[in-house]
């Protein structure tokens, strides 16, 4: 072999070595990250204060309808027919059960009748008690007539207002064949259908109006006495924060507490009648550890926040409490003057 092709076999061996050296710092594992840190865009670290917050006491009820009604009838008879079924919105006066009242329909027949026979015999003495006025002005009639004829007159009209009387109490029962609803609302039971039995007292429908609930809660006598009727308070229904009114504070029948009344709008029905609530009520001020809502990490039933480590965050499980706006209190795992990150934030 010349000099010149070993030179040439030196520099394909160098060259070679040289391809395999980058391809293996191409392929080589990069180092594991640290702890996370907060980068641009990621977000930014917030300071915890020791704030001073409302403190309130969540107390206890069931949101209720404020309207509702459980409707029976005054007749005794066979139910011709049930109009509504359970969940159907009605209006006020709709009619929602219908009595078979034929009974009641001959009485009136009867009872008519006697007006009319009423009415002709009135008409009938007031023509003759003017006849009598007449002959006894011309002195062609005695007194005695006169009276007589009078009395005769006041008596058709009393018989008259009588027949008048019953006919009027005979409608009344007659009203009572159709069940009407009170006011507009939603059909929640019902107890009967066409060919049961109807008692006087028997409930047949129930209706509730969804439009506006009544939370009633117990409460200690020092913090019920304190509230004015048209207090706002903060409310959850079922879980959905809600805004309250207070109606009236009344002592509640077990003696020794009192018992809050609050109304809630529900003309949207985001809330279920019957559903369980509570009332917050605030009796003073606090301190608390608060963070932005958005620091808050939450992992299936966990909570924790990112707290700073240096130039990074680590992840720190902590108890949280009341949420005040934007903030949500923490009640453990965590000290005033600590940076918590909020991602996408910015810096406070």
């Amino acid at each position: 072999m010349n000099r010149r092709t070993a030179l040439l076999h030196a520099w394909r061996g160098s060259a070679a070595l040289a391809v395999l050296g980058a391809l293996a710092a191409c392929s080589s594992t990069p180092p594991s990250p640290g702890p996370e840190s907060a980068q641009a865009g990621q977000g930014a670290f917030v300071a915890v204060h020791d704030s001073v917050i409302a403190s309130t006491i969540e107390y206890d009820g069931v949101a209720m309808p404020v309207q509702q009604a459980t409707l029976a009838t005054k007749l005794m008879g066979t139910v011709a027919e049930v109009l509504v079924h359970e969940g159907d919105a009605v209006t006020g006066g709709q009619p929602l059960v219908r009595i078979d009242a034929r009974d009641v329909e001959a009485k009136a027949a009867q009872v008519g009748a006697a007006v009319a026979a009423a009415a002709a015999a009135r008409d009938q003495a007031a023509t003759h008690a003017g006849r009598m006025r007449r002959l006894y002005a011309d002195s062609a009639a005695p007194k005695a007539m006169l009276d007589a004829a009078e009395t005769g007159l006041a008596q058709a009209e009393a018989g008259l207002r009588a027949a008048n009387a019953n006919g009027a109490e005979v409608e009344s029962v007659r009203d009572y064949a159709i069940v009407r609803a009170p006011f507009a609302g939603t059909v929640t039971r019902r107890f009967v259908d066409p060919g049961a039995f109807a008692a006087p007292g028997m409930p047949l429908i129930t209706i509730q109006d969804e439009s506006r609930l009544r939370i009633a809660a117990t409460a200690t006598p020092e913090v019920a006495r304190a509230l004015l009727r048209g207090t706002p308070l903060d409310a959850t229904v079922d879980g959905r924060a809600a805004h309250a009114s207070v109606e009236g504070v009344v002592p509640a029948a077990a003696g020794g507490v009192y018992t809050i009344n609050a109304l809630v709008a529900n003309a949207a029905r985001t809330f279920a009648a019957g559903a369980p609530a509570t009332l917050a009520v605030h009796v003073g001020t606090r301190h608390a550890l608060l963070v932005p809502a958005g620091a808050i990490v939450r992992e299936g039933d966990l909570t924790g926040v990112r707290v700073r480590a240096g130039n990074a965050s680590d992840l720190r499980w902590v108890k949280v409490g009341v949420r005040a706006g934007a903030m949500i209190e923490v009640l453990s795992g965590l000290r005033a003057g600590e940076d918590v990150l909020v991602p996408g934030g910015s810096g406070a």
